[in-house]
């Protein structure tokens, strides 16, 4: 359960056997079915999940129902409501499994004790941070500057396994497009190729 764990920190810190087994302590382990809520809007985020197995995806609702995905996190990722866990205000997203999925959960006063006790904590999760601002700031340039078909190629060229793991109608809520937008573009794509 915790191996992607420890692979993905000691991508971006260097960590002993006892700095691994001090780290496992502060987590909580959960399994979510399909379609499971981790979070949901409203609730209060008191958790950062790490994804060990599954995908999760983080989204808002509008008026009409629709959903608008923020975020399709697979093994090696983090997810939550960032905003709701450190202020401790109500979550404006909802979380919940796109499959059957396993999460470690690091609640707030253990993330606290943590950065404390593991030092090498606090650098990672400032590359985390710093990472995340990068992929956000290029998603918020994708979302304004590129066409529809430019926003799906350079989303599976950065994960060319999407489409077998994440459900059409899932990528183009990510996207910010329509499912007919979607198939048009998989068309154009095939046919040219």
């Amino acid at each position: 359960m915790f191996h992607k764990l420890f692979q993905q920190l000691e991508e971006k810190v260097k960590l002993s056997d006892k700095d691994k087994k001090e780290i496992s302590a502060f987590f909580e382990i959960k399994k979510l079915r399909k379609k499971q809520f981790l979070l949901q809007e409203g609730d209060y985020c008191n958790n950062l999940a790490f994804v060990s197995k599954g995908v999760l995806k983080s989204y808002t609702l509008d008026e009409k129902g629709q959903e608008h995905i923020s975020l399709l996190a697979w093994e090696g990722w983090w997810v939550s409501d960032f905003k709701s866990f450190i202020c401790e205000e109500k979550a404006i997203l909802s979380i919940d499994a796109v499959e059957d999925s396993e999460v470690l959960l690091l609640s707030r006063s253990n993330y606290e004790k943590l950065l404390i006790e593991v030092p090498a904590m606090e650098r990672y999760f400032r590359i985390v941070y710093q990472n995340s601002l990068i992929t956000k700031d290029r998603r918020l340039i994708s979302s304004n500057s590129y066409t529809a078909e430019e926003k799906y190629l350079q989303l599976i060229k950065m994960y060319p396994f999407i489409s077998q793991r994440i459900p059409q109608n899932l990528i183009a809520s990510y996207l910010g497009l329509t499912t007919e937008t979607i198939s048009r573009i998989k068309k154009n794509v095939h046919k040219n190729h």
